[in-house]
C-alpha cells in the first residue's frame, strides 16, 4: 500500500492536460475577481503604487516632465485624485514615454488601461514561447501580482521573455527589446553576460544601441533639467534602500531584503553580491549547458535574474513564467522526473505565495524558490544539449 501511494505522489501522474486545464480555468475566475478587488482598493484612500507612474506621466504630458521628480509636485498631483498616499517616481526618463500616454487619461482609466495592455504584451510574449501552454500563461500568480498593483512587472517580464524569444531567430530585434530595460536596469544586469557567452554579438550591439538611444533620445525629448532632475531620485532609492522597516524587506524577494531582516547590512551584501556573481558565471555559460538552446539558456538566465539584484520585488518576477514553461515543455517532451510535477506547481505559485506568506511568517521565502528554479533548469541542461 505504501509504495503506490508515494509513486502516486512522486509521479503525479493524476495532474494530466486535462486536469490542469479544469484547474486554470477555475484560478482564471478567481483571478478576474481580485483583480475587482485590486481595483477597488487602487481608487482607496490608501493608494496605490500605479499613482507614481501615472503622476510621472501626468506632469510629462503636461510638458514639466523634470516635475517627475519633485516629491512636492508628485505630491499634490498624486492625492489630487483622492488618495492620502503618494509615491516617488525613480525610474530613469525613457520610462516617461511609457507613462506620459497614461498620464493623459483619468487614473482609473489610466489603471485599467496600463493593466490590460501591459498583460497583453506579456501575455503575447509569453505565448509565443510555448504556444500549447497557453493556459498557464493566462493565470499565473506571479503575473497576477503584478497587475493587482498596476507595476512593471509586466512590462519589463513581456522584454526580457520577448528578448529569449526572439534571440535565435531575430537577434537584433531581441537587442532591442532587452536594451529597452533601461527603464529598470537592475533586472537587465545578467543580460550582457548571456549574449556575449553566447556569442550573440549582433543582439549584444543592439541591446547597447537600445539603451543609449533610449536616453539619449529622453533627454532630446525631455530636456537636461529632467536628466538632472532624475539623479535627485537617487536620494529616494538610497533612503529606501537605508530603512529599517521590516515590511519593506518582506515585501522583496532577493537574498539581501531577507538577510537584512537578521543579519547586518554589510553580511547581507556581501552575500548578495557573491550571489549576483555566481549568476553572472552561470548566465555566461548558459548557451553551451544549455546546448546552444536561445529559449533553454534565457530560461536559465531568467531564472537566476531573481537571484542577481539586491532590489526585487515579488511583483517584478512574472519574467519567471519563461523558465516555468520550458521546464513544462521539456518534462512533457521527455518524461518528469521524480517529485517535478509537484515541485512545478510550487514554483508556479511561489510569487504570490511567498509574498502572501512572508508577513505572517516573518520572511519571504522567495529567494529559496528562485534557488530551486535554477537547479530545475541548470539539471535539466545535459538532457536538452544537441550535437555541436
Amino acid at each position: 500500500m505504501r509504495e503506490p501511494f508515494f509513486n502516486h505522489i512522486r509521479n503525479a501522474d493524476w495532474l494530466n492536460s486535462s486536469r490542469v486545464r479544469g484547474y486554470a480555468f477555475i484560478l482564471g475566475i478567481a483571478s478576474l475577481a481580485l483583480m475587482v478587488n485590486s481595483f477597488l482598493k487602487a481608487m482607496g484612500v490608501d493608494g496605490t503604487d500605479f499613482l507614481a507612474f501615472w503622476g510621472a506621466g501626468h506632469v510629462a504630458i503636461a510638458g514639466e516632465p523634470a516635475a517627475a521628480y519633485d516629491l512636492a509636485v508628485q505630491e499634490s498631483v498624486q492625492t489630487g485624485t483622492g488618495s492620502k498616499g503618494w509615491f516617488a517616481f525613480v525610474n530613469p526618463p525613457p520610462f516617461l514615454f511609457a507613462a506620459a500616454p497614461f498620464g493623459a487619461l483619468p487614473f482609473p482609466a489610466a489603471w485599467i488601461a496600463w493593466v490590460v495592455l501591459t498583460f497583453a504584451a506579456w501575455s503575447w510574449a509569453s505565448i509565443s514561447a510555448s504556444a500549447r501552454l497557453w493556459p498557464l500563461v493566462l493565470v499565473f500568480p506571479g503575473a497576477l501580482l503584478a497587475a493587482g498593483h498596476a507595476q512593471t512587472g509586466l512590462l519589463t517580464g513581456a522584454l526580457l521573455v520577448g528578448g529569449a524569444v526572439l534571440l535565435d531567430k531575430r537577434p537584433a530585434s531581441a537587442g532591442l527589446l532587452l536594451g529597452a530595460l533601461i527603464i529598470k536596469p537592475h533586472l537587465a544586469l545578467l543580460v550582457p553576460f548571456w549574449l556575449a557567452g553566447a556569442g550573440k554579438w549582433r543582439a549584444f550591439v543592439a541591446a547597447g544601441a537600445s539603451a543609449v538611444g533610449l536616453m539619449l533620445l529622453s533627454w532630446a525629448v525631455f530636456g537636461l533639467d529632467t536628466m538632472i532632475a532624475y539623479t535627485s531620485s537617487w536620494d529616494a532609492s538610497r533612503l529606501i534602500m537605508a530603512s529599517d522597516d521590516a515590511e519593506f524587506y518582506l515585501r522583496m524577494a532577493t537574498p539581501y531584503s531577507q538577510l537584512r531582516l537578521f543579519m547586518p547590512t554589510s553580511f547581507a551584501l556581501a552575500v548578495n553580491l557573491a550571489c549576483a556573481l555566481a549568476m553572472m558565471a552561470l548566465a555566461f555559460t548558459a548557451w553551451r549547458r544549455m546546448g546552444r538552446d536561445c529559449l533553454a539558456s534565457g530560461s536559465l538566465v531568467l531564472a537566476a535574474t531573481a537571484l542577481a539584484s539586491p532590489y526585487l520585488f515579488n511583483y517584478d518576477l512574472p519574467f519567471l513564467i519563461l523558465p516555468l514553461l520550458w521546464l513544462v515543455r521539456e518534462g512533457l517532451r521527455g518524461g518528469f522526473r521524480p517529485y517535478e510535477k509537484l515541485l512545478l506547481v510550487a514554483l508556479f505559485f511561489a510569487p504570490y505565495a511567498t509574498r502572501a506568506a512572508a508577513l505572517p511568517l516573518g520572511v519571504n521565502l522567495m529567494p529559496l524558490a528562485s534557488i530551486a528554479l535554477v537547479w530545475l533548469v541548470w539539471s535539466r541542461g545535459g538532457a536538452a544539449k544537441q550535437p555541436l
